[in-house]
């Protein structure tokens, strides 16, 4: 089963940073595109970031028109980690952050392809 655990989210002023984790347990991490969501209040869950796979694909990374200049994924191999750095936050980034795994060596922004979710990490931005 694959489970997946993110955390770093907190409080932070705008125009600060911060950066969420996210360990993925019981798959082969390498093989499978990974990506970052969010859900604001009253708001549907939308895509924010991801990444290709490392085996069949470079790691290509996409990124959603509202946070490209402002948000990097990387993702450590070694660690099972994905991560998600975050700078010059705004409060309209303010949302919980999930991320997520698809059976797939190729990322999309859509929510509804990914096969996997972990709990997710709040992200408040006070302006």
């Amino acid at each position: 089963e694959v489970q997946l655990q993110a955390s770093g989210g907190g409080l932070v002023q705008a125009g600060g940073s911060l950066r969420l984790s996210c360990v993925v347990s019981g798959s082969t991490f390498d093989d499978y595109a990974i990506g970052w969501f969010r859900q604001a209040p009253g708001k549907e869950r939308e895509g924010v970031s991801c990444i290709n796979s490392i085996t069949n694909d470079d790691g290509s990374t996409r990124y959603a028109d509202s946070v490209k200049g402002r948000f990097t994924i990387s993702r450590d191999n070694a660690k099972n980690t994905l991560y998600l750095q975050m700078s010059s936050l705004k409060p309209e980034d303010t949302a919980v952050y999930h991320c997520a795994v698809r059976r797939d060596s190729w990322c999309v922004l859509s929510p509804n392809q990914y096969d996997y979710w972990g709990q997710g990490t709040l992200v408040t931005v006070s302006s």
